[in-house]
């Protein structure tokens, strides 16, 4: 993987960049719609190309791995042969998924991880190897390494440990993906995770130690957990400020349009989030014009287009009353319209972002914008 800066904003950390894998280029800002287990839910491989305007996806390590299985994928070439998916491809350690079951008896250790699965209650155990070992037989072109990824609030000592543990798994996921290959003909990229929960010493002390690990790119992880948005911003810059300007760095599980644009501001180059597309299932449209609750009756005689300043198919074909009633009668074609939009937009948003980055009116746009997406329709 090769990354390269094209332009900076004068009047913030913002910046426009060039990621290059073996499976395509991905122009940064960049936002990955979130493709659990081989899928983007209700979204096809067509829409996310042409309508959407995806340039990478991201795939959940523990979901592929219980289902459809590693023995599938391998025979299938990996995850980009089996769903049809010609661009780059990034794959999470599994480390969120184990930090949510907490209540499930999940129990760690410094050898790595037992937990049940949410499928069938069987057992399983993730070490930092195995999580490298499963990401290879996925295939992504962007792997993490295995982490613990603190629930909030967090004690103090606790996010230590954790944060010392984290460490200590990424020597052992950099030693053992130096050693193995890719088993797809094409190179992977390893990114490790900075810990260290809302403590800002801790932020800095594992923003150091993940950049001195001289990986391709890198990830700031166990944020967006339920901590203010404001915390969230203040770590987010801290720990930008010091991993390294000549490498990708990327922001875990964030967030809003807010969340992306005022993140991009402080140097994140990539964000994935499931929220466009959750909250499309629940009725929530993102647009160019602000935020709709499309099953709210003032929509119901609306036969304008969804948003008219989106050059998608999707957003232009259909209206927002004839959306309303697919929503309301829950058709599965409401679902899938809603998450076309949302992700539609949230595509638009950082290409927007990485035009005026290189225009140099980023900080400008940036404050004219968001009261405008933000406010509630």
């Amino acid at each position: 993987m090769k990354f390269s800066l094209h332009a900076t904003d004068p009047n913030s950390k913002a910046r426009a960049g060039l990621i290059e894998t073996a499976h395509g280029t991905i122009q940064t800002p960049i936002f990955m719609p979130v493709g659990t287990a081989g899928s983007v839910k209700a979204v096809h491989q067509r829409e996310l190309t042409n309508d959407i305007k995806a340039q990478i996806i991201l795939g959940n390590t523990y979901h592929l791995y219980l289902r459809p299985g590693l023995n599938i994928l391998e025979k299938a070439g990996g995850l980009h042969r089996f769903m049809n998916w010609d661009k780059p491809v990034l794959t999470d350690s599994g480390g969120y998924q184990v930090y949510s079951l907490a209540s499930t008896g999940r129990k760690i250790n410094d050898e790595g991880v037992a937990f049940k699965s949410h499928i069938d209650g069987s057992t399983h155990f993730f070490t930092p190897e195995t999580a490298i070992d499963i990401q290879r037989t996925i295939g992504g072109d962007i792997i993490m390494a295995f982490d613990e990824c603190t629930p909030y609030p967090c004690e103090f000592e606790y996010a230590r440990k954790s944060m010392e543990l984290t460490h200590r798994w990424l020597k052992r996921c950099c030693d053992h993906f130096d050693k193995t290959e890719g088993k797809y003909g094409y190179d992977q990229t390893l990114f490790p995770i900075v810990q260290g929960s809302t403590f800002k010493n801790l932020r800095i002390e594992s923003a150091n130690r993940i950049a001195e690990a001289d990986r391709e790119g890198n990830a700031i992880g166990g944020l967006s957990v339920g901590e203010p948005t404001d915390i969230m911003y203040e770590l987010t810059e801290v720990v930008c400020d010091i991993l390294p300007k000549e490498k990708p760095r990327y922001l875990m599980g964030v967030g809003t349009p807010a969340n992306l644009l005022e993140c991009i501001a402080l140097g994140v180059d990539m964000f994935d989030c499931v929220m466009p597309t959750r909250n499309a299932r629940n009725g929530m449209l993102f647009t160019t014009e602000g935020i709709i609750n499309i099953r709210n009756e003032k929509w119901n005689d609306d036969f304008s287009p969804i948003d008219p300043n989106l050059p998608g198919y999707v957003s232009q074909f259909y209206s927002k009353g004839y959306l309303r009633h697919l929503v309301k009668a829950g058709e599965m074609l409401g679902a899938q319209i809603a998450s076309i939009q949302n992700l539609t937009f949230y595509l638009w948003l950082v290409n927007t972002a990485r035009e005026k980055i290189v225009e140099g009116t980023f900080s400008s746009w940036k404050s004219a914008i968001l009261p405008v997406i933000m406010r509630r329709l």
